[in-house]
């Protein structure tokens, strides 16, 4: 019953594609569209048009411009969160120095894709979001650590008294480096399984709506041990 959506016999992953550049989106279209258990349902050129598309065709992962005309991928990911909040959000970027990519955490994006990854990397990032978990590669992640270092005043406020266990402290570490379920539980010698129920208490025990979040917390309140 655990198994993600990338095997065979399970329902397609449906994808929708916004990027303002009709050449890569329609390229992207196309090769995601031959790949095993994914289906892209649509594409659009534009921040607007692509949350119009996202409320009609509710999508399980959306593939999300930073940059496009009429409404950035900030603002775009805002309000698709707003109007399909199960949708699994990845933005895509021209570079892992991109500024925006602590807004689009705190957005709701699941994760970001350099816009040169290859489709296998593309396809693997779809399948690991629709799974429910968070993509960040290593170089971002540590990007991400240092400017949520930075950060002097918790927009969130402050949950007093709610202490993590060793395990789950654990367990947000090796989140903090971009490691995904499968690797933790190989790192740790549990099950899949075990390291999703840590960070679902985790995720409930600090009031967050998502591992990046939780890492940023993490960091901002200094439970973790990080350089």
């Amino acid at each position: 019953m655990s198994e993600n959506n990338a095997s065979g016999d399970s329902e397609p992953i449906r994808v929708l594609v916004v990027d303002d550049q009709e050449l890569f989106r329609r390229g992207l279209t196309m090769l995601l569209g031959v790949e095993p258990g994914i289906e892209v349902v649509g594409e659009a050129g534009d921040g607007i048009e692509g949350t119009d598309l996202a409320a009609s065709s509710a999508p399980d992962v959306i593939l999300l411009d930073v940059r496009m005309p009429k409404r950035s991928g900030i603002e775009a990911c805002v309000a698709i969160k707003e109007a399909v909040p199960s949708a699994k959000i990845i933005m895509l970027t021209v570079s892992d120095e991109e500024a925006d990519l602590y807004e689009a955490v705190k957005s709701g994006a699941s994760g970001y894709l350099l816009k040169d990854s290859s489709i296998d990397e593309v396809a693997q990032a779809v399948r690991v979001v629709a799974d429910g978990q968070s993509l960040i590669s290593p170089s971002m992640a540590v990007k991400l650590i240092d400017e949520f270092k930075q950060m002097s005043k918790p927009e969130r406020e402050q949950v007093t008294g709610l202490r993590l266990t060793e395990r789950e402290l654990e367990v947000l570490r090796l989140v903090a480096k971009g490691m995904n379920n499968r690797e933790i539980a190989r790192a740790l010698f549990i099950s899949e399984n075990t390291v999703k129920n840590h960070v679902r208490n985790i995720l409930e025990k600090l009031q967050l709506h998502s591992r990046m979040e939780a890492v940023m917390y993490a960091v901002r309140e200094k439970l973790l041990d990080i350089p």
